[in-house]
């Protein structure tokens, strides 16, 4: 593993590792995120200009800011790159998610799972352009959190398509 992720302190990170949450942005956009350990992270998003995208075993500096308190940030082979402040005691977040001008020209070519596509996803960000970048800066609601242990590859295994229906309403 690369020394870039050998800042995160794992001994801080159990409250956070295997929590598997749904969360809505004020704009409307809804994602699913869960912390498979202190390094990686699968998600799924089910609305926005990205919806449909999947993504499983990011690389991810996780952090954590206080008790309860954690930082989550990636950099993707698209060129995005995220960061995630996550408050589950107060089922509460703040993200901010730097898309390259490609994707919010058409954000669209994203839309699959990304592990199979990889090579496509840093072709079409080497590409670019990369500039001006679009910035989006939004609080969130944590609708659903569950903890499903650290490692279980059984969390996020489909496209956002092919959950049950009412998948992302539920509410705990």
């Amino acid at each position: 593993m690369s020394d870039l992720f050998e800042s995160t302190k794992p001994e801080e990170l159990t409250a956070l590792v295997g929590q598997h949450f749904i969360y809505t942005y004020e704009n409307g956009w809804q994602y699913e995120m869960y912390v498979k350990n202190a390094r990686t992270i699968d998600y799924r998003i089910h609305a926005g200009i990205v919806g449909g995208r999947w993504v499983r075993d990011q690389l991810a500096h996780i952090v954590r800011l206080a008790e309860n308190v954690f930082k989550i940030s990636w950099d993707e082979p698209t060129g995005t790159t995220v960061s995630v402040a996550v408050n589950l005691a107060e089922r509460r977040l703040h993200g901010v998610i730097f898309f390259p001008a490609w994707i919010a020209e058409d954000p669209g070519k994203t839309v699959c799972f990304q592990n199979d596509h990889l090579d496509r996803m840093k072709a079409f960000r080497d590409a670019g352009p990369t500039y001006p970048k679009l910035v989006i800066d939004e609080f969130a609601d944590i609708t659903y959190l569950e903890n499903c242990g650290a490692d279980n590859d059984t969390v996020i295994v489909c496209p956002p398509d092919q959950l049950p229906s009412g998948y992302v309403a539920r509410r705990n």
